[in-house]
């Protein structure tokens, strides 16, 4: 599978997270730094392009999965 970079960025900081909660505040300062924390939009394009690269069925992903309000949460693979 291709990943832009900032796809890269945003895959590994929440499969190195796996299982926890990552707030969008979180990722969002991780990735594209502290002046983005409130820039939500970012992580919904991204995380949205992950899910059709990655899951099964993007509409009802199984590995990333959004806790709403929060953020986003790697599952274990089964």
């Amino acid at each position: 599978m291709e990943l832009t970079a900032r796809e890269y960025d945003v895959l590994l900081y929440l499969m190195r997270n796996a299982g926890k909660v990552v707030t969008h505040r979180m990722l969002l300062a991780a990735v594209w730094g502290p002046e983005y924390k409130q820039e939500a939009q970012y992580l919904r394009v991204f995380v949205n392009r992950l899910r059709r690269k990655i899951e099964e069925d993007p509409a009802h992903p199984r590995h990333i999965v959004t806790d709403p309000g929060v953020g986003y949460r790697v599952l274990p693979v089964e």
